[in-house]
């Protein structure tokens, strides 16, 4: 059973896309995905919409409570924080607990 959490991070003037470009270029996202227990650490632009430039996604999934925990222990944190504030970004937060089952009757509409 997984832990997904949908982060969305708003910003003006491209600031959204600027911190995650730092994120990856410091290494940051790199040290997270090596975290135990993580599964995913991923950042999408928005298709479409109008403040699609000014918004990220990030896709961060986790094995369980524990390892969320363990990460946000982690001095990573006290970096995601500081970059944050240095571009001045606002976030939306979906959390999700996967059940690891598709339903038969929706098995056929999956592509493989």
């Amino acid at each position: 059973m997984a832990i997904t959490v949908n982060l969305r991070y708003t910003g003006k003037k491209g600031a959204a896309q600027a911190f995650a470009r730092e994120m990856i270029s410091s290494g940051t996202v790199e040290k997270i995905r090596a975290e135990k227990g993580n599964l995913r650490y991923e950042y999408y632009l928005p298709f479409g919409e109008d403040d699609s430039s000014e918004t990220i996604l990030l896709i961060d999934s986790w094995e369980n409570q524990e390892a969320i925990d363990l990460h946000h222990a982690t001095p990573m944190m006290k970096t995601i924080a500081e970059l944050r504030e240095k571009y001045d970004l606002h976030m939306t937060i979906e959390r999700f607990v996967s059940d690891d089952k598709i339903p038969e009757q929706d098995k056929g509409f999956i592509r493989n």
